[in-house]
């Protein structure tokens, strides 16, 4: 089988979006089919094979990333000379709109992942403010039901797309974590090469620095937590366009002594800082699934998240972790019991690891692989019957 992925984000540009693209690729290719990227061009990326880069502009908002202008004279006979079967947008903006395009016009089976809550997202867009959620919303709605199938990592954000109106089939599928990276870890690194002590406590977080993640909620729960437990050190992994404010806040709080900033980490040093934690903790208010959790899991990690959209089903409470409401007293409560109950730490970490082998990446990718052949399968009747 031969996939295009149409996406307006992919690396060296790291998010969630691109780990799902680079995760269900490489299982895709590995089982011998074809995959196709169609993405944005950035300066420091170099030409890759089966992967078409757009001339791209930095975002105004957003200096690390960059926007592909949806134009080329070519794309038609590049489609069809390779002979794409399946076209999978993974935005409903600028690629994922000439994806949707193109699948039209040569009668392509169409799917799209519903991998953000876009209206949470109005302030990476110039003049965002000025655009309503609503609209967004409805603009979601409408790019959903141009599709033959809407994937989505949860049954919530399911419930959610159905309750906006969207009446595609839509089909759960979750991005899978690769297990086999969570083989050889060096569970001593984290401490190791930033110097903590073992009678301290390592709270770890991992994703982009932007608002929508939440990340001044966990600082100000971080300053309660250490009035009560001196010994633990909160680690943020990962940048974005928030760091600097973030890093200014933390001096303004009198923590710069106690929260790490490691920036952007090589993807097995994100592997070692899993093993060498103690408890992750995750604030976001809007995320689809949280990959990073099931990362957590995998690395054996009890997880405290504030129970919103994905975080809610990618932790099960009170068993391999806990969620809580939106409130800080809560949400430090829980991290101090399993800061103190060393016992309850372990159990949760174990039944986390092994909750997370459910979420392979390999399971994930035979679900979409039969998705993609029953939509083949459809098309190919739909031709019969038309003859």
């Amino acid at each position: 089988m031969k996939i295009g992925i149409f996406t307006d984000s992919f690396r060296p540009y790291k998010s969630g979006v691109v780990r799902s693209i680079e995760s269900f690729s490489n299982r895709l290719t590995s089982m011998g089919h074809e995959v196709y990227v169609f993405g944005p061009h950035y300066p420091s990326c170099e030409k890759e094979e089966r992967v078409f880069r757009f001339i791209s502009i930095p975002a105004p908002t957003q200096p690390d990333f960059t926007i592909p202008i949806p134009i080329s004279l070519k794309l038609g006979k590049t489609i069809r000379d390779l002979g794409i079967d399946i076209i999978h947008v993974q935005s409903p903006f600028l690629l994922g709109r000439l994806g949707v395009k193109f699948a039209k016009r040569y009668n392509i089976p169409l799917v799209f992942t519903y991998h953000t809550m876009y209206d949470q997202y109005v302030h990476y867009v110039p003049f965002g403010t000025s655009i309503s959620k609503r609209f967004i919303q409805k603009m979601g709605t409408s790019f959903c039901n141009q599709c033959d199938l809407v994937i989505v990592p949860t049954g919530i954000v399911e419930d959610h797309l159905k309750r906006l109106g969207v009446k595609a089939p839509v089909a759960k599928i979750s991005t899978g974590i690769d297990i086999e990276e969570f083989d050889k870890v060096d569970s001593s690194w984290l401490r190791e090469n930033y110097q903590y002590n073992k009678d301290e406590t390592l709270l770890l977080h991992v994703g982009r620095m932007g608002k929508e993640k939440n990340i001044p909620f966990l600082l100000k729960a971080f300053k309660k937590i250490l009035k009560e437990e001196p010994g633990a050190r909160l680690v943020i992994v990962g940048g974005g366009p928030e760091e600097n404010t973030l890093q200014t806040l933390v001096k303004d709080m009198e923590l710069g002594e106690y929260v790490r900033f490691t920036g952007l980490l090589p993807r097995n040093r994100v592997i070692d800082a899993y093993a060498g934690a103690d408890i992750f903790v995750f604030a976001s208010l809007t995320e689809t699934q949280g990959l990073v959790l099931c990362e957590a899991k995998m690395a054996g990690l009890p997880l405290v998240a504030i129970k919103a959209l994905g975080a809610a089903e990618m932790v099960e409470d009170n068993v391999d972790g806990f969620l809580t409401n939106n409130s800080l007293d809560e949400f430090v409560d829980k991290t101090l019991l399993l800061i103190k109950d060393r016992d309850l730490r372990t159990r949760m970490g174990k039944t986390a690891r092994s909750n997370a082998e459910e979420m392979s990446s390999q399971n994930q990718t035979i679900k979409l692989l039969n998705a993609y052949q029953s939509l083949l399968g459809k098309k190919e009747d739909d031709f019969q019957k038309s003859l």
